[in-house]
């Protein structure tokens, strides 16, 4: 019987959001916290207790530059990154972190996914923080300056996955085929260019995500996991949100099953490397959307486990 892969883009939204994947997961998140922020400063414009225009909720969600200020609210500098108040700055950062994370998942794991994501929005408010305190340009402003947003975060993905496999090739609408790291530069390139055009914080704080993207994944590339600290530290509960949960009933199942011999294990072990490395072959000589509905649900499984 003959199959179609083709589905509408509503269709692949809605497969996307089923598979519960930690990219999803963040995702929803920053959509969520959008969501719920906005709903707080519609109530807060109404009844007049905006502080400079900005809503009581995002001045208590953003990262300060002054430190002081800082003090008072040490969560801002994990909140700020899922923080967005306008539709286009969430739509942007999240069509570009779904871009960038798909193509990360394909060759990292998620927990690498979770680090990246959080250490570049962190090294992102730091930089943005340090920058506000030392050049004596932005001395007038600090009091008043916050940032929000997941750029740092999003781009942090972009540029890790970029230096890990630089020349993965991608279609863009106008462009043509492009290598992954010439988007990264550029996206790079824009933000140092525009510091002085408006936004400074912003701008400062993209390119510390960048730079953890890049010392990251070089130090991937290298065998070495500089944010395995992270592993050892109390995030269970969010592995635990970020987890997809299999099934008891499949747990039930498999401890049932006769245990595998030393030998059995690695034949499936290899079978399953060499499915693995074909599909990869696939995409890096066609692309990932060349590969069937079959294939990228190996690759997800495959990825999940890791």
């Amino acid at each position: 019987m003959m199959r179609y892969y083709n589905q509408s883009p509503i269709e692949n939204i809605s497969v996307f959001f089923k598979q519960k994947s930690l990219l999803s997961k963040l995702i929803l998140i920053n959509v969520i916290v959008f969501l719920f922020v906005n709903i707080i400063s519609l109530f807060a414009f109404l009844f007049n207790i905006q502080t400079q225009g900005i809503s009581p909720v995002t001045e208590w969600l953003s990262v300060p530059a002054d430190i002081t200020s800082l003090i008072t609210k040490p969560w801002t500098i994990i909140t700020y990154m899922f923080l967005q108040e306008g539709f286009f700055h969430l739509f942007f950062n999240m069509i570009m972190l779904y871009f960038g994370g798909k193509v990360f998942t394909e060759y990292l794991d998620d927990q690498k996914l979770l680090k990246t994501y959080l250490l570049g929005g962190l090294l992102g408010a730091l930089l943005f923080i340090l920058a506000f305190n030392i050049f004596p340009v932005f001395q007038n402003s600090i009091a008043y300056t916050i940032a929000l947003g997941s750029s740092a975060s999003v781009l942090a993905i972009l540029v890790a996955i970029a230096t890990y496999v630089p020349n993965y090739s991608v279609h863009l609408v106008l462009i043509g085929r492009t290598k992954l790291k010439y988007i990264a530069i550029s996206f790079v390139i824009l933000d140092i260019l525009t510091i002085r055009n408006g936004n400074e914080g912003g701008h400062i704080a993209h390119i510390g995500g960048a730079l953890w993207g890049y010392i990251y994944s070089s130090a991937l590339l290298k065998g070495n996991d500089i944010a395995s600290f992270m592993n050892s530290l109390n995030f269970n509960w969010l592995k635990r949100f970020f987890t997809k949960k299999e099934k008891s009933h499949f747990k039930d199942i498999h401890r049932n099953k006769r245990p595998l011999t030393d030998q059995e294990y690695n034949a499936r072990k290899s079978a399953q490397q060499k499915s693995i490395d074909k599909i990869l072959d696939k995409i890096s000589k066609s692309g990932y959307n060349s590969l069937t509905k079959e294939e990228k649900e190996i690759l997800f499984k495959y990825s999940n486990k890791q």
